[in-house]
């Protein structure tokens, strides 16, 4: 980006940090905190002295990111079994960084991949993208004040403010175009891309971002959360699993100590309340409430995606499509037919959705630990299949005829409003992704939820699918990360930070 020129005033910058190389891990990292610390609170100082004192006409303040950067001479051959940690060919490559404290063990674990594959140390150093002022605010910092409406002394005539420019999903979309002589990107998003999605995170879930944890259940539906939250409790009582504390909307944190406490009336609860249990390393769970439909589904995976978390899946239900199907039934996706449309233009419909050997095998192996059932037995609780989503929840109300004949060709086993947005922007995050849906009703075969039904049907089924989820998470948790991380999610003109 190109700095702010101004002929009447020069702008008020600290000094420049110029780019030193590392070769450990541990020190680069360190260095990005020292950069970022020491610039976004110069940024705050002068906002205070805006606030107070205003400043003068003209007069603009900036600091920038912190950036990594790494030069490759030459086609090294890496582990070919390696799905990232690696650069494809010679260039220079970099990436921006925000917020390092949160992200201090992603980005030591992508470093030192890096200095371990290529054998050249990496560089350290003052990007210049200027740091938007709404985001130079970590938690915790906070300055009172007023913005002022004079003309030649609002916000944006005095700092930088966030520039939809650089704010976007290019990279991970394949549509990045740089310039001449402009470094390739080293990671998937750019720092003000972060930056707006922490911000976004707080706002629909009510809960700071260092609270997510690397394994996500996606739900919509409360009955999910609240067996959540009640096993969560229960699991912190026991002591099992090296689980440290439960966090709720709001941040309202549970431990182990305080589990009996009374507390006031719950929070409000924001769009898409989030809840996390967590262990030691962000490897505990995180369950998120996330509504109804495919535009819900985007916005929170959209979002979450940039906390680079391990796996996610989609817990919920679904209409079942075919006759030999029971309400309370399992359908495990292995594809998907996309008619969601809030991710045609990132995401063509010719790019197909593939399922993931290691999400659904620990799917189904979840499956068989919680119901007891295994073999030719299982497929009586489960089916493997297409999972249709739609946009539409009223689809029955229209003409009958295209919608089943879509459904019929092809092959779909159930029909649901937020799989495919869930499992196509994982592909397209490279987020390992999974989908275990249950069958609640046959609308196709005139079997709709009727109340008595529904009650029974939830009270029998929610707990053990809720179970199957957190197993399957548990499951994927004890694999290797280079495993998890599927060379499938990976194009061969890649970032080389996960």
């Amino acid at each position: 980006m190109e700095k702010f020129i101004d002929s009447a005033r020069p702008t008020r910058l600290p000094p420049l940090i110029p780019f030193s190389s590392y070769e450990d891990a541990d020190a680069a990292v360190d260095r990005l905190l020292e950069i970022y610390r020491r610039n976004t609170a110069f940024i705050r100082d002068a906002f205070r002295e805006y606030c107070v004192n205003g400043l003068e006409t003209g007069q603009r303040v900036r600091a920038c990111y912190p950036a990594i950067r790494i030069r490759v001479n030459s086609y090294q051959e890496v582990d070919s079994r390696l799905s990232y940690g690696h650069l494809v060919e010679p260039g220079i490559y970099m990436t921006t960084v925000t917020q390092p404290a949160l992200f201090h063990d992603y980005l030591r674990e992508q470093v030192r991949l890096l200095l371990r594959n290529h054998g050249v140390p990496v560089e350290i150093g003052e990007s210049d993208l200027p740091i938007p002022l709404h985001f130079a605010f970590p938690e915790g910092e906070y300055v009172e004040g007023e913005y002022s409406e004079i003309p030649g002394h609002t916000l944006r005539d005095h700092f930088d403010v966030p520039d939809l420019a650089v704010t976007d999903d290019a990279i991970v979309n394949g549509t990045w175009r740089g310039r001449a002589n402009q470094p390739r990107p080293l990671a998937p998003f750019t720092a003000p891309r972060i930056d707006y999605s922490l911000h976004r995170l707080q706002h629909y879930t009510a809960t700071s971002p260092g609270h997510f944890q690397d394994f996500v259940l996606f739900t919509n539906y409360q009955f999910y959360v609240d067996g959540f939250v009640r096993w969560a409790r229960e699991t912190l009582a026991s002591g099992a699993g090296g689980y440290t504390e439960l966090v709720e909307p709001g941040n309202r944190i549970v431990t182990r100590d305080t589990l009996g406490e009374v507390r006031e009336g719950p929070a409000p609860l924001p769009q898409m309340p989030s809840y996390h249990l967590k262990r030691p390393g962000h490897t505990g769970i995180t369950l998120i409430n996330i509504g109804v439909g495919p535009s819900n589904a985007k916005t929170i995976t959209d979002h979450v995606a940039v906390l680079r978390p391990s796996a996610w899946l989609m817990l919920g239900h679904c209409a079942g499509l075919r006759t030999t199907q029971r309400l309370g039934d399992y359908a495990l996706a292995h594809g998907y037919v996309r008619q969601d449309h809030v991710l045609d233009d990132d995401l063509p419909l010719w790019v197909p959705v593939p399922p993931l050997a290691e999400v659904q095998v620990a799917l189904e192996q979840a499956v068989a630990d919680v119901s007891g059932l295994s073999g030719w037995e299982l497929k009586k609780i489960m089916r493997t299949g297409t999972v249709a989503t739609i946009d539409n929840r009223n689809w029955e109300l229209r003409d009958q005829q295209e919608p089943v004949q879509r459904l019929s060709q092809s092959r779909a086993i159930a029909l649901d409003m937020e799989s495919a947005t869930i499992a196509a922007n994982g592909f397209r995050f490279r987020v390992p992704y999974g989908t275990l849906l249950c069958v609640s009703d046959k609308p196709l075969h005139g079997e709709l939820k009727l109340p008595g039904m529904a009650t029974a049907f939830y009270r029998t089924q929610v707990n053990q699918h809720l179970h199957i989820g957190i197993r399957a998470l548990e499951l994927l948790r004890e694999m290797p990360g280079e495993r998890l991380h599927s060379r499938k999610l990976r194009s061969f003109i890649e970032t080389a930070f996960k």
